[in-house]
């Protein structure tokens, strides 16, 4: 067995699967709470990845920035979660609020018509050509390696980063005020209410929260692998859903698992499998549908109660 191969392999699948992951959050979230598949999600992705591209150029760009890579870094990381976040909760505000009620696939048509907005106002606004971060003038070219296992610095950043937003996310839910009442919300929104909770303002943090996380994903994805485009967010928006589906839509940690188990499938596709780098998407949705076959509610996800 090449086990350079396999460990190349295995960098590149837990990169692309902590990305994943950070997608799939969003819609776990969005779906504990309001039962919606937020579909626009893969694009407020992309949108992060831009804004994350203008933090970096405002600052005096890669070649040059106004600070140190890391200050440079850590205002681009922040330029993206929180404009992704007042865009989530422009999303709720104005395309899910008003459908709360409605029958399920109104808010679904509205979530696609949403998506299909933000694509084609990127298109507008930042143009058709590529984007370049050109990361390796702002961070460097230095690689890592543990034994056989080779890492670059985009690399390691990305995979911490994104551990570091799901144990402080994990943490958040489990013990904060608000993330008690996240839970509470997602169990039965009407007895919530009736508790004194602020629905409303409850599903606006979530909003705020998972659009937060896609953006912070949309900044790794362009570190790593440097280019950006206006139609980024559509197949990465499919894999993030992919991943909360096969860890249990609605379950934190199987968002987590499920980006990671995503990642590395399709990694280790490219390496191994027929013609794996063109049929990669093939074989990452092949499993979904198994997975469904399956177990229809997901690794971690539990199977739902019926009313008699």
């Amino acid at each position: 067995m090449n086990w350079s191969l396999f460990f190349d392999l295995t960098v590149s699948g837990l990169t692309l699967g902590s990305l994943y992951a950070l997608i799939a959050l969003g819609y776990s979230l969005v779906y504990g709470i309001l039962k919606l598949l937020n579909f626009a999600h893969g694009d407020v992705y992309m949108i992060g990845a831009f804004l994350g591209w203008y933090a970096l150029h405002a600052l005096g760009g890669p070649v040059n920035p106004t600070f140190t890579g890391a200050v440079v870094l850590l205002l681009m990381f922040v330029v993206a979660m929180l404009g992704c976040g007042v865009l989530g909760v422009a999303i709720e505000r104005f395309a899910y609020r008003p459908l709360r009620n409605a029958p399920r696939i109104a808010p679904l048509i509205s979530a696609l018509g949403v998506s299909i907005f933000l694509q084609n106002s990127a298109l507008l606004v930042f143009g058709a050509s590529f984007r370049d971060y050109n990361t390796f003038a702002l961070i460097g070219v230095k690689t890592y390696h543990i034994g056989q296992l080779f890492f670059s610095v985009p690399q390691l950043l990305t995979v911490v980063a994104a551990i570091a937003l799901m144990i402080a996310l994990t943490i958040f839910i489990a013990r904060s005020r608000l993330g008690k009442a996240m839970r509470s919300t997602s169990f039965d929104r009407e007895a919530a209410s009736m508790m004194g909770i602020d629905v409303d303002r409850v599903i606006s943090v979530t909003f705020f929260i998972g659009s937060a996380l896609a953006g912070a994903a949309g900044v790794m994805f362009a570190l790593v692998f440097g280019q950006i485009y206006h139609f980024m967010g559509f197949i990465a928006g499919l894999k993030g859903f992919t991943a909360a589906v096969i860890g249990g839509i609605g379950s934190i940690p199987g968002a987590m698992a499920g980006g990671l188990i995503v990642g590395l499938a399709e990694s280790y596709a490219t390496g191994y499998l027929p013609q794996g780098s063109t049929f990669q998407n093939l074989y990452v949705f092949a499993l979904l549908i198994l997975v469904i076959l399956i177990r229809p509610s997901g690794l971690f996800g539990r199977a739902a109660i019926n009313k008699v």
